[in-house]
């Protein structure tokens, strides 16, 4: 029988020609272990360079690995082309001369209820959205816009100021859609007065479209708006003396509810930011 049966019967020996053989040491001659040396904790200040741009939303730590050793990133004014170099969260890192933010850049959507008033706190304490939000990121999140305390619908986050700029700012006219739900139904002289513009208080307005939504009542309504403007929707329909009951954004920036149930919020997957940062 060889030393080790395959058939379970037999053992390893640790002697003669077997495959395992178990080291020894006479008493006194085994080897003697270094000690190890007091090793220093990682300075929690610092960071890897290449996850400082990860970080920034530029590209990954592989890609920022390629452009370190391009020579395309300046640390306090210095180029680095060292692998593994690490920096401080305060120093000064440039990509292209695009001053970088070593946040790691987050997003997140929230389907907001009634009852909540959208800012960041609230000297009265009334409840804020940031309530709703609170275990979504460890990051300083801001929404982007409002949303009436009365208004439900979508309300983006993220600590992405250039975003945030971007998605607020007239020039790219972003893309709302709201659920009108009226105290009576709009005629259809309003219907188009509607259609054709509206003079306010502070200058013409014009929507994109308005429309009766199927199988309800002429009472709710659709209406899809690039304004930024302060209470738009609801001012439109109190210009035409209609009281509104009911306003629910369901689309912001091409972004829907879509399984997000009232007062959840998620995070936009990455196809979404780039979506985002696609918008012209």
């Amino acid at each position: 029988m060889s030393r080790f049966d395959n058939s379970g019967g037999g053992k390893f020996s640790g002697r003669g020609d077997g495959n395992f053989r178990r080291k020894s040491y006479a008493r006194g001659n085994a080897p003697i272990k270094k000690k190890r040396e007091n090793v220093q904790p990682p300075d929690p200040n610092l960071i890897r360079l290449n996850k400082y741009i990860a970080n920034s939303g530029v590209c990954s730590r592989r890609e920022a690995d390629t452009y370190i050793t391009a020579g395309n990133i300046t640390v306090n004014g210095k180029t680095i082309t060292e692998m593994g170099h690490k920096v401080k969260l305060t120093d000064e890192v440039r990509f292209d001369g695009r001053l970088l933010s070593p946040e790691k850049k987050e997003y997140v959507l929230l389907n907001k209820p009634k009852n909540f008033i959208t800012t960041t706190r609230d000297e009265k304490g009334r409840r804020t959205v940031m309530e709703l939000i609170s275990n979504a990121s460890k990051s300083r999140l801001v929404p982007v816009g409002r949303l009436d305390r009365n208004t439900t619908g979508l309300l983006l986050f993220t600590n992405d100021g250039d975003m945030a700029k971007k998605l607020t700012h007239p020039r790219y006219g972003v893309r709302k859609i709201y659920h009108v739900e009226l105290n009576r139904n709009l005629t259809a002289a309003d219907f188009k007065r509607i259609q054709e513009g509206l003079m306010l208080e502070d200058g013409l307005i014009q929507v994109d479209e308005v429309s009766y939504l199927q199988n309800a009542p002429k009472k709710e309504v659709g209406i899809e708006i690039h304004s930024g403007r302060n209470r738009i929707v609801r001012r439109i329909f109190e210009h035409l003396g209609y009281d509104v009951i009911k306003l629910d954004r369901v689309v912001f920036a091409n972004l829907t509810k879509k399984d997000l149930p009232r007062g959840h919020w998620r995070h936009l997957s990455k196809q979404e930011v780039i979506n985002l940062g696609m918008l012209q």
